[in-house]
């Protein structure tokens, strides 16, 4: 019997500033050669899971430890950090916090100058790594000008130079746009057919995850693994629904039209799917489709917007004659290919960036002469990266930092804030410091930090990166009763395909700095020609439509957005 990758044995943690266990009697046997997929609600445990494989656990993160884990058969009570490190190699879900080189050649060399690799066989393994990754090509560039996806290759490709036996990757498509995201998962999937090393994937983005096989999902919950099965076995059964996590869109569709999901169907792989098409025809028949809504009057209005950064001697336009408009009450998604030039749109709309040519008006009145301090008064923006957002220590301070600059007294000021703390899930930490709260957490903390001032217009890059459907759900839906009972406006800057269907009316496509396209969700996720000079990803209601020979692929997307929609009302009245 082959000798397990990652073995628990009634494994148990509590961590030193904690009375109950964060994992709770863990099994789980991982095969060497194994891909797993670790799935689970926000605070489930997958972090601290992840933080026992890779050693952070308890060399970093001190705690009380029950049972057994080894490692490749060895008892990791028995291994230093440095000696975990040679058999896990962990990419992280922020990897700005990996880079330790001043090109991605330095950096994928660091562990090879750590371990006093002679230079010709250092520079050899460099490029044989880099070629692996794809990343050949951007071996002098500094961290700064790479993307998303590349900085995440050069990242793997350190990893890779100890010549690990194990992978971990911690959310690696939070921060990428929906192709990058594809991309990351082909490489993942090559990586492992070529290496035959076990693959762990934390991930919340289940769909994505499935564009390439798995052996299996580990669901976990409240510090216990609920399942472990192969992705068929788990898709069949109800679980994830119960756990709260997000099944891919296609299967949704099936389950509405009445058809049962078992494992034979294959309902992993939407390629080899199996199912009556007979069923989902008829439900597509039978709905209708909600009536447009008619448009409010303009809120904000972009006119002829050009940007160019000032210490760019060449003056290349960042942005170039970009005109749009969010009228009052107006839910829409700003979406495109990492680069593409939607954060510094949000930028010049919050008087972060000047345009060098343009006009911005907000409620008819031009913008030009208005500060950040005033403009912030009825625009609120929540940054993608949640660190570049938090000044106090403690979660309430946070949250009640712009009500105090506002003057806000002191009992309305707690009463708005425990308000918008229960609403984005934070209120069970809100006497917590910010330091002992998840990546997702943290976003959700910032959100929360705008979400108290009641702006009229909220501008949120990527809010649904790094937290799971549940908390994603809870959020969208209290934007959506602001939006009801205050009119407000939200614009989301997001790779989430879901969130773009599923909860906006419009979508703006920004690709090379120019807007590409304005119209909406359904018909963009469905336009290949978008899809691919935006960096998008074909929505796979499209791709189960055309499977069952729907004459409208396009309409039954928007069906199935409408349909949704009314159940979330009824759910809520």
């Amino acid at each position: 019997m082959r000798t397990p990758a990652i073995l628990f044995k009634d494994f148990t943690f509590t961590y030193a500033a904690q009375a109950e266990p964060t994992l709770y009697r863990i099994s789980l046997s991982i095969q060497a050669g194994e891909k797993i997929l670790i799935v689970g609600p926000s605070g489930s445990g997958k972090s601290t899971l992840a933080h026992c494989i890779n050693g952070l656990i308890p060399h970093a993160f001190k705690g009380t430890i029950g049972g057994s884990l080894s490692l490749m058969g060895e008892d990791v009570r028995d291994m230093d950090l440095f000696a975990v490190s040679k058999k896990v190699g962990t990419l992280l879900q922020d990897t700005d916090a990996q880079f330790v080189g001043l090109s991605a050649g330095e950096d994928i060399a660091f562990a090879a100058e750590n371990d006093c690799v002679p230079t010709a066989e250092m520079h050899r393994r460099v490029e044989e790594l880099a070629r692996l990754v794809h990343i050949e090509e951007h071996l002098a560039k500094a961290p700064q000008h790479l993307s998303g996806g590349q900085k995440q290759r050069v990242s793997l490709a350190g990893v890779l130079m100890d010549r690990v036996d194990i992978l971990l990757f911690d959310e690696p498509l939070a921060n990428l746009d929906p192709a990058a995201g594809a991309k990351t998962i082909e490489l993942i999937d090559r990586l492992h057919r070529e290496t035959g090393k076990t693959i762990i994937i934390v991930e919340h983005r289940l769909e994505e995850v499935l564009h390439r096989g798995l052996d299996r999902i580990v669901v976990m919950e409240q510090g216990r693994i609920t399942a472990a099965l192969p992705a068929g076995e788990l898709l069949a059964a109800d679980i994830l629904r119960k756990t709260g996590i997000r099944e891919p869109l296609y299967i949704s569709a099936l389950r509405y039209a009445g058809i049962e999901i078992s494992p034979p169907m294959h309902p992993e792989n939407l390629a080899a799917l199996s199912f009556d098409p007979l069923r989902l025809k008829a439900w597509n028949r039978g709905l209708e489709g909600l009536p447009p809504q008619q448009p409010a009057s303009p809120l904000l209005e972009l006119k002829d917007i050009a940007f160019s950064y000032p210490r760019d001697e060449h003056k290349r336009l960042v942005l170039e004659g970009v005109s749009l408009s969010i009228a009052k009450g107006e839910w829409l998604s700003l979406v495109g290919k990492n680069g593409a030039g939607k954060s510094t749109l949000a930028k010049l709309i919050c008087a972060f960036q000047t345009p060098v040519s343009g006009s911005i008006f907000f409620e008819g009145r031009d913008l030009a002469g208005y500060s950040i301090k005033e403009r912030a008064e009825h625009i609120g923006f929540v940054m993608q990266n949640p660190n570049q957002m938090i000044s106090f220590p403690l979660i309430f301070d946070e949250v009640a930092l712009g009500l105090r600059t506002r003057g806000i007294g002191e009992k309305e000021l707690k009463e708005r804030v425990m308000e918008t703390l229960h609403i984005c899930g934070l209120y069970p930490f809100r006497t917590w410091p910010v330091s002992a709260l998840s990546y997702g957490q943290k976003k959700r903390l910032t959100i929360a930090s705008i979400l108290v001032l009641g702006p009229s217009l909220i501008i949120l890059d990527e809010p649904t990166a790094g937290q799971d459907f549940r908390h994603y759900a809870a959020i969208m839906e209290f934007l959506r009763k602001l939006n009801r009972s205050a009119g407000m406006s939200f614009l989301f800057i997001t790779h989430d395909m879901h969130l773009m269907l599923e909860y906006t009316q419009r979508a703006l496509v920004l690709a090379g700095g120019k807007l590409l396209a304005d119209e909406r969700p359904s018909a963009i996720l469905t336009d290949q020609r978008l899809i691919e000079a935006a960096s998008l990803k074909r929505t796979s209601l499209y791709d189960v439509a055309l499977r069952a020979g729907i004459a409208d692929p396009r309409g039954f997307v928007q069906h199935f957005i409408d349909y949704e929609r009314v159940q979330r009302e009824a759910a809520l009245a």
